[in-house]
């Protein structure tokens, strides 16, 4: 089970897990702060992959197996626009201010459910425009069709980790956020303490981590942070 901006790596690395191992994978995703709720209730997986917080707390609940954390990978957020749109300059600060407030409208993930959207909400009160933009704003998941939105011309600023936006067609990402309003999410993976399966899914995560999927992780948007 796993958040969304893995789902294009993963769904790679699955295949060639399955490949090497003769090892069935099927995948979930949903998002980040539903599958923490859904493991919590008792629904059971063999690994879960989720940001590093939301590990962290899902440990300090006794839910995850002993010494089976594993830190990934690393997205950072960008901003994209639809295909063929003039792309704005998002290098500095200001230049992503002057964007944000001259934009029609602007979606990104929900706050209360995603850390990269809690992150763009401070980002936008940072850089003292959230009362400016609150109009504008669309509150809407990647997976759950935020991105989508942009390459239909619905919304014209998008503001998702770029993992999610790369494999949906009819978007252009005009680059990720400057270093001073970077926030990268760290995903991290783990073994419930109710898996059937802890072996197998050691081996997955040793397959997923280990130095021989950079590429794949690289392609997906991700920087391979070498499972330490």
């Amino acid at each position: 089970m796993s958040g969304g901006a893995p789902q294009a790596a993963l769904t790679v690395l699955a295949s060639d897990f399955e490949k090497s191992t003769g090892h069935k994978v099927n995948l979930t995703f949903a998002v980040v702060s539903a599958i923490q709720q859904r493991v919590a209730a008792g629904e059971r997986a063999d690994v879960v992959l989720l940001p590093g917080s939301l590990i962290d707390a899902m440990d300090k609940a006794g839910t995850l197996g002993p010494t089976s954390r594993m830190v990934l990978a690393r997205v950072g957020v960008a901003v994209v626009t639809r295909q063929g749109a003039v792309q704005p300059d998002i290098q500095s600060p200001e230049g992503v201010r002057r964007t944000l407030l001259q934009a029609r409208s602007i979606v990104h993930p929900d706050p209360s459910a995603t850390p990269s959207g809690a992150h763009i909400t401070r980002m936008l009160a940072q850089l003292g425009i959230a009362s400016d933009v609150k109009s504008k704003l669309i509150l809407k998941n990647a997976i759950d069709g935020g991105a989508a939105m942009v390459a239909k011309g619905e919304a014209e600023i998008g503001m998702f980790l770029v993992s999610e936006v790369l494999p949906v067609k009819g978007i252009a990402v005009a680059g990720l956020l400057p270093p001073t309003l970077q926030s990268f999410i760290v995903y991290a993976a783990a073994i419930p303490a109710t898996s059937g399966a802890p072996e197998a899914a050691s081996d997955f995560l040793k397959f997923v981590s280990g130095a021989a999927t950079a590429e794949q992780w690289k392609a997906a948007g991700f920087e391979l942070l070498g499972g330490s």
